[in-house]
């Protein structure tokens, strides 16, 4: 985006451009600005998601590094999946700083409407190295099938 402000005091009116990143840049930051947090901006806990089908199944994969199988909750409830689960930060002690403190803790929590072709009811969950994956089964009727011709 690019915003101009034009010069009208009766000379060349020729416009200057300032250009910025966003508009409501500034209000986010203003509005998650905590000053108990060494006054920079906290940020949540959001891992990255990535869902795929293939001809058998969905698969659902999660960046999920220091998260425990104990902090981590998966649902499926009328064929919406639910994944949800927190980070503790590290205890902070007395006489310790931090020149760069950049990582994120806390909650989180992401929810999927799933296909009717997919199977509710067969779910496979395995966290393995920080990475969840999630394999939800096909129906069986959605899935292709070989028809042969009759001699």
């Amino acid at each position: 985006m690019s915003l101009t402000l034009r010069n009208t005091n009766g000379q060349n009116s020729t416009p200057t451009r300032y250009v910025t990143r966003d508009p409501f840049h500034m209000a986010r930051e203003l509005l998650s600005w905590d000053p108990f947090f060494g006054g920079r901006p906290a940020t949540a806990f959001a891992p990255a998601f990535e869902v795929k089908e293939t001809s058998e199944a969905f698969v659902v994969k999660a960046d999920l590094p220091g998260v425990s199988e104990a902090d981590l909750d998966i649902a499926v409830h009328n064929n919406v999946l639910s994944v949800s689960g927190s980070r503790a930060a590290e205890e902070r002690k007395e006489g310790e700083s931090y020149a760069l403190y950049e990582r994120q803790f806390g909650s989180f929590s992401r929810s999927f409407s799933l296909p009717d072709m997919a199977d509710g009811e067969r779910v496979e969950a395995k966290l393995e190295n920080g990475v969840l994956t999630l394999t939800i089964a096909k129906k069986a009727e959605a899935k292709p099938r070989k028809i042969a011709l009759k001699k």
